[in-house]
């Protein structure tokens, strides 16, 4: 791991995203709620935070962090499921891994959820779009 000892201590905060793509049965279910296995995207907002959460012990080498509060959002943009998640601490080092680890978890698991409706489902377009916090400052995809 790096040594992080010698750095400040600050209020750190990172969204990624996610997209899932899904055939319009699959669509319409995730929607009304009406899926077998049941409500997908309350299934995948606790899975997307507790993924945070267990970070450090999916990914080798990133630290533990003490999370302060980790959010998972769903937006339709057309025919694509929008998958947000933030996470902010206050620690020596930053939260991208953590932000990323809930929505891509999140996305799987409406994948999982969804499938015997579409086999095609594709999750698309993982990635940071702002983070906050530490030396680097402010950073926002463009």
């Amino acid at each position: 791991m790096v040594d992080v000892s010698r750095k400040r201590v600050s209020v750190r905060v990172a969204c990624a995203e996610a997209f899932v793509r899904m055939n319009p049965a699959a669509r319409t279910a995730l929607r009304a709620a009406t899926l077998p296995k049941g409500d997908a995207l309350v299934a995948a907002q606790v899975a997307g935070i507790m993924a945070a959460k267990q970070t450090a012990a999916l990914i080798p080498l990133t630290h533990p962090l003490p999370l302060d509060r980790v959010d998972v959002r769903f937006q339709w943009q057309r025919d694509l499921l929008r998958v947000e998640a933030e996470a902010r601490t206050s620690a020596r080092t930053g939260v991208e891994m953590e932000a990323m680890v809930g929505a891509s978890i999140a996305a799987l698991t409406i994948y999982d959820m969804t499938k015997a409706l579409d086999k095609g489902i594709t999750i698309e377009s993982v990635k940071l779009v702002r983070k906050s916090g530490g030396k680097s400052g402010r950073w926002t995809r463009k």
